[in-house]
């Protein structure tokens, strides 16, 4: 069968039954498995054969999940992490060392600044950040021996800023450097990062895939190709790991995702749980339905706050005048999600009475589900950020996030607009 489409692989990728099995995968609520042949459970232990001996590591329906996502994304596997902060945070562990360094995006999600600016710098790894419309030199030039990868997202939260895979994996390829994407706002619906240069992609399965705010969860994608063997970037994957039997990563295929998964989920523990992996499998069913409807509401709701009076600008690429819409119509033809931004004609206590005066749509630190929400992210997901790291992140003070639903888009403008009449 030729490869099978994104709407199909939501629905049927991941997990397959046999006869008199459950058509969904079960919640396998369970920490440990039994083996009654010493020799099975010890080749389970030498990455010999497939399976599951703990939970810590591997578990049969947090498994399925990462089939899925995996398929979704082209790629060779999935490691199902606690939440997006912790895939990316494992992702930084098992390729750096103190002395190293990464470069990043300046325009990224709060949460992810603060890791690599501040507490990764505890542990002895530097980043270096650069804007997203940087040019190639001026990236290239924060590039040294010991960068061990770029970081950029699809669609960055909040700034809406779209990076230009083209130009970022040519950079990488250059320097034999792994390029790493966050694409949790685009979602494999409307961009797969692996097929346009990524090497590693990862998400906060709490948003779009989850699409219900109900279950907590973080996903890596190993694309299963980089060159890691004899790669002086990479020694570690070069050399025997003697905490795991004298392995040698770079002789392993998916070798990030076996290194990964068989030393840093080992030693942090930060596995995603098999409830949330079930609840997640659930909501991944409709993530192509969705993702239209987000990409048609979040459309409406630009254009009307555009033409709106008490706006200074409005931040969503499928309006033609916006900087990245160049990049959407290249690497996003279908639409960047459902997330836009905007910035109200006043001060943050402006955007205060704006929010509270919302009905339908209400404040969360949340962003990406079913339903609408709406948050002031200098005061809230990006506060710890010195007001020259939020201007580094394309935060302005009077900027507002909205996350745009599947409710009808003409309620959604009603309850905006009848907040701006109250302002």
């Amino acid at each position: 069968m030729k490869e099978l489409h994104p709407e199909t692989l939501c629905v049927q990728a991941g997990y397959k039954p046999e006869t008199g099995e459950a058509r969904i995968p079960p919640v396998c609520q369970s920490t440990t498995f039994f083996y009654g042949d010493t020799q099975k459970m010890a080749d389970l232990f030498d990455l010999k054969t497939e399976g599951f001996f703990y939970s810590r590591l591997a578990n049969p329906t947090v498994d399925a999940l990462e089939k899925r996502v995996a398929a979704l994304e082209g790629g060779a596997c999935g490691i199902g992490c606690a939440s997006g902060m912790s895939a990316i945070l494992l992702t930084a562990l098992t390729l750096c060392e103190a002395g190293d360094n990464i470069v990043c995006a300046g325009q990224v999600y709060g949460g992810t600044y603060n890791l690599f600016r501040v507490t990764l710098q505890k542990f002895g790894v530097a980043c270096r950040f650069f804007d997203v419309d940087a040019g190639p030199e001026e990236i290239d030039a924060l590039i040294d021996e010991k960068t061990k990868f770029l970081f950029a997202e699809t669609v960055a939260n909040p700034a809406v800023a779209i990076c230009d895979f083209a130009a970022l994996s040519a950079l990488c390829r250059a320097h034999g450097l792994l390029f790493i994407v966050d694409n949790t706002l685009a979602t494999p619906i409307l961009c797969r990062p692996l097929a346009l240069g990524a090497d590693i992609v990862i998400h906060s399965t709490s948003k779009y895939i989850d699409g219900h705010a109900a279950a907590l969860g973080g996903m890596i994608v190993d694309g299963g190709e980089f060159p890691f063997r004899d790669n002086p970037r990479y020694p570690a994957f070069n050399v025997p790991d003697e905490s795991y039997h004298g392995i040698v990563y770079a002789d392993m295929p998916a070798a990030f995702a076996v290194k990964c998964r068989a030393q840093m989920m080992r030693d942090t523990g930060a596995v995603m749980s098999p409830q949330n992996a079930f609840l997640t499998f659930l909501g991944c069913d409709t993530l192509a339905l969705r993702m239209k409807k987000h990409c048609e509401n979040a459309k409406k709701v630009a254009a009307y706050l555009d033409a709106h009076p008490r706006t200074e600008w409005v931040r969503h690429p499928s309006l033609p005048q916006d900087p990245y819409h160049a990049r959407m119509l290249r690497y996003l033809p279908d639409g960047t999600g459902g997330m836009l931004s905007f910035g109200i004609d006043g001060t943050a206590e402006t955007c205060a009475r704006f929010m509270q005066s919302l009905s339908l749509i209400t404040q969360e630190t949340h962003v990406a589900d079913v339903r609408s929400c709406i948050l002031h992210p200098a005061s809230t997901t990006h506060r710890q950020l010195s007001r020259e790291a939020l201007e580094e992140a394309g935060i302005p003070e009077n900027l507002i996030r909205l996350s745009v639903g599947i409710e009808n888009a003409e309620d959604v403008i009603a309850d905006l607009d009848q907040a701006f009449s109250r302002m």
